[in-house]
């Protein structure tokens, strides 16, 4: 019998393969190798595309005559800096006695792609293939995924989309570089104080410099507006009463008036104030028009996919996408989380049958005692912990990896994390967790007041029974954060403000005493700048940032960058001085220079802004994966889309400069 490679994306993976496997070899100087395996592991990338004077030494030289450049066929070569990892693995794959090979590298379409470049590099060995999919760094899943491998090629699909995705960053990145650069090199250049300037375009790169920029001139072209909204006090007295806001309404003295500013304010201090007068004169009781009380019910929210803890890790802790990610693969590689690049908020169905084994883990464990008091509590109250028809299970809306959860395993690593690795793994362990409480409840009371037609409104809150609240009740403290209400009117802040059990006691028809009216200024607030972690969620939804976490993930399916990338692109704008990054806040702003490439890309190619046209060639890649396109129609209207834009410009140019 012959021996078996495993191949890894790096050499920590590859030795927890190894001890896993039992495989005590004798460890050489990039593998290890004993009777039956040999164990070996790339580097991340060893393997990258050329550069275009690899194909012809002639257009190491930028000219607009060379462009549009789309090779017939890719060349690639092996990274420098890693030649000798790649010259032992290629002789590992290549040894006669090698008859099979485990490609355990990350599993995703990057993961793929780093192997994939590897054999094609080392000549394609005609060995039997296996590829490894696991979802955690556990003995169980690294054992169950070497017995479950799947012949390599039933992930060619997943390949094709990850060179088809190289290919078109290539191609965007060189011609529209090229092309821009030898056309506005100069004038950015004058316009930034360089003596020379490279314009570096990118496909998802330059969307997100425009994401970034619009919000930037939205912000400084926004002209503040105040407005004056009418509030009353109603009750026995200044101390037992609550407030209710008048509203605008059909029979209202000023419907339709010129002098409001929306149906809740004046645009002026004085007609506030003379609109106060008028309906003190009208009556000083008013009547109970309508009384409304709910019951509402809030479920713990679905759990962390990638890109919602990199925006709440950019909210609690300060720290970047790219911080975040890096902690997270390291509770990954020390077994405790679940693979972290993952779109997915919801678990598979396979893994809640079995969602028991996490939460025994955690229960038996040396995690915090606050955490270890929720755990106690689901037991002492006897939390269901079956989860298959509730919302956080649905395999649909998995494509490679289900969401982020704590394996319930990788204890003995607990105590050797540092505090930021600690804290990250306590908020997905508490995520995870809060799934199983009882929702939160509220008590809603909703009260509307007549003085003469003038009506007012008056609401009440009030948590009645905390639920899944409860898992978070330290952080409320910790991170000086509000109780998770999801309040749906964010301006009714007078919901806080009243007395619930006074509310409860009016009846319909009921008079009430007026005790006293004021005006409240409101101003008109411009939208916020983007932060590190509010982008992701930008980039996520195709540049649509919505706040509101249900109705966030209904709009998934359409984002611009994968959760693997998504970091390292904001890193890069950042690196090339593009835009700005407070290291304190986390928020971002464009640079003069990256407002000036903006500027320069928004007057000859605004489709590369466009978010949308950005997130459908990210949709046609994921069409490639799950084998709904094929690649070679991919690859042909990518050829020509840039062939058609490089053309388009030229022309222009040329009609302007030359007449022709």
């Amino acid at each position: 019998m012959g021996k078996k490679v495993i191949i890894a994306e790096k050499p920590s993976v590859a030795k927890e393969f190894a001890r896993v496997l039992n495989i005590n070899g004798r460890n050489n100087n990039g593998f290890i190798e004993s009777d039956e395996y040999i164990v070996t592991w790339c580097v991340g990338h060893l393997v990258t595309m050329s550069y275009p004077e690899k194909y012809d030494e002639k257009l190491k030289n930028w000219n607009l005559n060379t462009l549009p450049f789309i090779p017939q066929e890719y060349q690639y070569e092996v990274i420098d800096s890693v030649a000798k990892q790649f010259e032992i693995i290629k002789n590992i794959l290549n040894r006669e006695e090698v008859d099979c090979i485990y490609v355990c590298t990350d599993s995703g379409r990057e993961g793929e792609y780093i192997y994939r470049l590897v054999d094609d590099m080392a000549g394609k060995p005609q060995k039997a293939k296996k590829r490894v999919w696991i979802d955690s760094q556990t003995e169980e899943a690294i054992l169950n995924g070497i017995k479950e491998a799947k012949n390599l090629s039933e992930y060619d699909s997943l390949s094709d989309s990850a060179y088809l995705r190289a290919k078109e960053d290539y191609l965007i990145g060189i011609n529209f570089s090229r092309l821009l650069s030898l056309a506005y090199g100069k004038e950015v250049a004058n316009k930034v104080n360089e003596n020379k300037a490279v314009i570096s375009i990118g496909r998802v790169m330059t969307c997100v410099l425009g994401m970034i920029v619009a919000r930037e001139r939205e912000i400084r072209d926004f002209k503040k507006q105040n407005f004056y909204k009418i509030q009353g006090k109603f009750g026995e007295n200044e101390e037992n009463s609550f407030i209710g806001e008048w509203k605008v309404n059909v029979k209202s003295k000023v419907f339709e008036s010129p002098l409001l500013y929306s149906e809740n304010g004046f645009k002026k201090e004085n007609d506030a104030t003379s609109f106060i007068a008028y309906i003190q004169g009208l009556n000083k009781q008013a009547i109970v028009e309508e009384v409304s009380k709910k019951t509402t019910k809030e479920k713990a929210p679905l759990l962390f996919n990638l890109a919602e803890i990199q925006n709440e890790c950019s909210k609690r802790f300060k720290i970047s996408p790219d911080e975040t990610l890096q902690n997270i693969q390291n509770l990954y590689e020390k077994k405790l989380v679940t693979y972290p690049r993952t779109d997915a908020r919801v678990l598979s169905s396979a893994v809640a049958k079995v969602i028991g084994k996490n939460l025994n883990g955690l229960f038996k464990s040396n995690i915090d005692e606050t955490i270890k008091a929720s755990l106690n509590q689901m037991v002492t109250e006897k939390y269901s912990t079956k989860l298959e028809k509730t919302k956080y299970v649905d395999d649909s809306k998995i494509t490679d990896h289900y969401a982020i959860i704590p394996t319930g395993q990788g204890f003995e690593n607990y105590n050797k994390l540092n505090e930021l690795e600690r804290n990250i793994y306590h908020l997905i362990v508490k995520r995870f967790i809060a799934i199983f409480y009882p929702p939160a409840e509220y008590s809603k009371m909703a009260i509307t007041l007549n003085i003469g037609n003038e009506l007012f409104y008056a609401n009440g809150r009030v948590c009645t029974k905390q639920g899944y609240l409860d898992v978070y009740q330290d952080d409320v403290q910790k991170y000086k954060i509000e109780n998770k209400e999801n309040s749906e009117e964010k301006e009714e802040n007078t919901e806080k403000l009243n007395n619930i059990e006074l509310l409860a006691k009016l009846k319909k028809g009921q008079e009430i005493n007026l005790v006293t009216l004021f005006t409240k200024e409101g101003e008109t607030t411009p939208p916020k700048r983007y932060s590190s972690g509010s982008i992701i969620l930008a980039m996520e939804n195709a540049g649509k940032l919505i706040e509101d976490e249900t109705l966030r993930e209904q709009m998934k399916g359409s984002g611009i960058g994968t959760s693997a990338t998504r970091a390292e692109i904001i890193k890069k704008l950042e690196r090339i001085r593009y835009i700005d990054s407070n290291k304190k806040t986390q928020i971002l702003t464009p640079t003069n220079k990256g407002e000036v490439i903006f500027d320069v890309v928004n007057k000859t190619m605004p489709d590369l802004l466009n978010p949308e046209l950005t997130a459908s060639w990210e949709k046609g890649l994921t069409m490639v994966a799950q084998k709904e396109i094929k690649a070679d129609e991919f690859e042909q209207k990518l050829n020509s889309y840039i062939r058609t834009k490089v053309v388009k410009y030229k022309k222009v140019r040329n009609e302007y400069l030359y007449g022709y």
